[in-house]
């Protein structure tokens, strides 16, 4: 018979040994190619800013960071992927606003928030609002009167039913106290297609994606969440919807029970990634904000959208179609 002293013994030889290697196996880190899963097609803006930040952590980090597409289910195809992947440091998820929308109307087969851990934030992107250059408003008063006159008269697009664009616009909708039509898109580049032919009357996207065409005049801004210097527009607060100052962002997770030093180290190269002027500007010239920060403060970030987006859909009962 094994002496109950001696297993106890055993017992916690073999977990300080694990502990000894999970710690040698933190300080080893990177051995290997890490992967960045992107949860959506090839050149959208979480497949651009996933791209920009692997390029630059591969080179602070030594080792090469990969970018893996894995569109499908909104999102969560690569989600899932990401987050039931072994937790030893190798494996990321990029996640957007639509990640906390997801976790409500999607119901993934993970827990958004207690199986993960973040990493850091990438960027804070205002979106802008658009019409077509026919309609006749100038000005998000006079677009709100027009649509009150008509109701349901005006359409807009969006990405798809339920995610980032369309519940952005059902937002705006609802503080407004306006209706519309929505005619939903297999993503945002056919619905700015149709606005940019008149085919619809307005449309909601991040700066990236709506700047070049409010420059060139074939389409007109209305609103803006955040003041960029790229461009002279009110925001929504200062049109009287100070509720709506919120914007598309971007970052960094892994699966819950990566090391404690392998997280730390990661969102200091990234933070300091975030704040080089290089990697700075660019981002700015597209009206973008680099962000960077704690992986605490991402975390409450993640936290603090699930709620708004979790408030939202329960009080307006809002569907998918």
């Amino acid at each position: 018979m094994i002496s109950p002293v001696i297993h106890r013994r055993g017992l916690l030889a073999g977990t300080a040994a694990l502990g000894i290697a999970g710690r040698a196996s933190a300080q080893a880190w990177p051995a290997r190619p890490i992967k960045l899963v992107a949860p959506f097609a090839p050149g959208g803006g979480s497949d651009f800013t996933s791209r920009l930040v692997a390029e630059k952590l591969s080179a602070r980090l030594g080792q090469t960071m990969l970018v893996d597409n894995k569109p499908g289910a909104g999102g969560n195809l690569g989600a899932e992927v990401a987050i039931k992947s072994p937790p030893d440091g190798y494996t990321y998820l990029t996640i957007s606003g639509s990640y906390a929308i997801n976790s409500i109307l999607h119901k993934p087969s993970f827990d958004s928030l207690n199986d993960i851990v973040a990493i850091g934030q990438f960027t804070d992107e205002p979106t802008v609002l658009c019409v077509h250059p026919s309609v006749p408003a100038k000005t998000l008063k006079e677009f709100v009167a027009l649509a009150q006159r008509e109701p349901g008269k005006l359409t807009f697009g969006s990405s798809g039913p339920g995610g980032l664009v369309h519940l952005g616009i059902e937002f705006f909708l609802d503080a407004a106290g306006i209706k519309a039509t929505h005619v939903p898109y297999r993503g945002t580049a056919p619905a700015l297609n149709d606005l940019i032919a008149g085919n619809l009357q307005f449309l909601t996207g991040g700066t990236t994606t709506m700047l070049p065409y409010i420059k060139s005049g074939q389409v007109r801004p209305l609103a803006i969440t955040k003041k960029i210097a790229a461009a002279d527009i009110a925001t929504y607060g200062e049109q009287g919807y100070p509720t709506l100052e919120f914007n598309l962002w971007h970052g960094m997770i892994g699966p819950r029970g990566i090391p404690p030093e392998i997280v730390r180290r990661l969102n200091a190269e990234l933070d300091a990634v975030l704040k080089s002027p290089e990697v700075r500007d660019r981002l700015a010239a597209d009206g973008v904000i680099a962000v960077g920060g704690s992986s605490d403060a991402f975390m409450t970030t993640i936290r603090a959208e699930v709620k708004r987006w979790q408030d939202f859909i329960q009080r307006t009962g809002v569907k998918l179609d």
